[in-house]
């Protein structure tokens, strides 16, 4: 992935995480040839920015999950801003949608308006707490064996 012009468009969390992961794979074979000051800074940067990242959904997500997601969210008249901090933040409650929707009450009108927005994103956006329980739950049986 490269970015071509950093002022063209917002990134999703994911293509920050996608984008730190080559960064540093790249800064691994760079210094393999010469090990430079502004490499072991850059590649300490990447690592604790990427580690943030990692606590968040979008290290769950894929290219094909953010596009199902947008195309889910078109008729509900959002900005790209406000589908990008859906996406980013995968709000669970109706008071988040509120704080990331402008003028939620006016353009979602009724609390099913709002369900409906909460159920798009809890079925097109894999729910990272899911997959930790499922790993505690396989960690335990194989204890139990």
């Amino acid at each position: 992935m490269e970015v071509l012009n950093d002022k063209a468009a917002l990134l999703s969390n994911y293509e920050v995480y996608q984008l730190l992961l080559e960064t540093e794979n790249q800064n691994k074979v760079d210094k393999a040839k010469k090990r430079q000051k502004h490499l072991v800074n850059l590649s300490t940067i990447c690592y604790e920015a990427r580690k943030h990242l990692e606590k968040t959904p979008c290290k769950h997500q894929s290219p094909e999950v953010i596009e199902e997601f947008v195309k889910a969210m078109q008729p509900f008249n959002l900005t790209r801003a406000e589908k990008l901090q859906l996406l980013n933040l995968r709000p669970t409650t109706p008071v988040e949608i509120q704080l990331i929707i402008e003028d939620s009450e006016e353009r979602l009108k009724t609390d099913q308006e709002i369900e409906e927005l909460l159920n798009v994103i809890a079925t097109k956006l894999p729910d990272p707490n899911e997959e930790t329980v499922v790993e505690e739950t396989q960690e335990d049986d194989e204890e139990m064996s």
